[in-house]
């Protein structure tokens, strides 16, 4: 029954007939910078945790679940090449697939402890040998394409520093990921505390609990926008597994509001616009569902009008 039931939950998901909760951001609205991001580190904690290897429900199962490949629902998407492969051979020996930690378990060395080391939202599957490749490197722009042995992955690396640029196709996803371990991790019940920063660290073999590079991982946060498919696999660690949701996908104008001030933003980033002012028009009535608007003021002068509906 246990897994009738399972199967039931997912095909609901994958319909996409799910929702944010009603109310599920209430307690973050009107906040920014680090109250916004303690605020949503409230509603985000807490959350159901599976170990990392299991006879039961572990991050394998889980992610043959969340990175199904639609086109073809027995293989998994692999993260930063885009290929796809037979879900259910796992590790194979080193002849499957393995699990990647976009936040490398080694910045903070947590490793695959239940927790931050076991959290789906920010582990993905991946090709063995791009998943060496890119081992615990900073994310920053850089320009050598990685070839693998299978073939072109679409993701970069440098000769020179200790960086790795995902295929354009993730680079947003790998952004909110970072997003959102920064702030589910603050350090609370001896969880490490997870800081961005935006700079590469001149120790590429810290483990201390930080990650780079802020100022791009923007960039590549508005470049890459959330997709169907990245709102498809919230929803599916929300409602069948973890029961929270990564805060960046439902909302990334939070972001910005987090972070704006951090980046010093200046002449020198034209490319990043400071989230001024967020106006809330509330009671608004239209058909069939949205009767909220948000009014976003940028700095360059442009204004943005997104309509939500009142469960967000």
């Amino acid at each position: 029954m246990r897994i009738s039931i399972l199967a039931f939950l997912l095909c609901f998901v994958q319909l996409g007939v799910s929702q944010i909760p009603v109310g599920y951001y209430q307690s973050a609205v009107g906040y920014s910078g680090d109250s916004l991001k303690s605020k949503l580190n409230d509603i985000i904690s807490n959350h159901v945790e599976f170990p990392y290897t299991s006879s039961s429900t572990d991050v394998w199962d889980i992610l043959k679940q969340t990175d199904k490949d639609t086109a073809n629902p027995n293989n998994v998407l692999l993260i930063y090449s885009g290929w796809s492969v037979n879900a259910n051979q796992e590790y194979n020996s080193g002849l499957g697939w393995s699990r990647e930690h976009v936040w490398a378990k080694s910045r903070g060395n947590f490793g695959t402890a239940i927790g931050p080391g076991t959290d789906v939202h920010a582990i993905r599957p991946c090709d063995i040998s791009v998943n060496s490749a890119r081992n615990n490197r900073w994310f920053a722009e850089c320009t050598e394409e990685y070839i693998d042995g299978d073939g072109p992955t679409g993701s970069y690396r440098s000769t020179t520093e200790w960086i790795w640029k995902p295929n354009d196709k993730v680079k947003g996803d790998v952004a909110r990921m970072i997003f959102y371990m920064a702030t589910r991790y603050e350090g609370e019940g001896g969880e490490p505390d997870l800081e961005i920063v935006d700079s590469i660290p001149a120790n590429s073999s810290t483990n201390l609990p930080i990650h780079a590079k802020l100022s791009d991982l923007m960039r590549w946060h508005q470049e890459d926008s959330v997709d169907d498919w990245e709102r498809n696999r919230n929803d599916i660690i929300y409602y069948n597994f973890q029961q929270n949701r990564n805060p960046f996908i439902d909302h990334p104008e939070y972001a910005e509001l987090i972070w704006d001030n951090a980046l010093k933003l200046n002449e020198n980033m034209p490319y990043l616009k400071r989230l001024i002012k967020v106006v809330n028009i509330l009671g608004v009535e239209v058909d069939p569902t949205p009767n909220q608007v948000l009014i976003y003021i940028y700095s360059d002068g442009s204004v943005e009008k997104r309509w939500i509906s009142k469960q967000y």
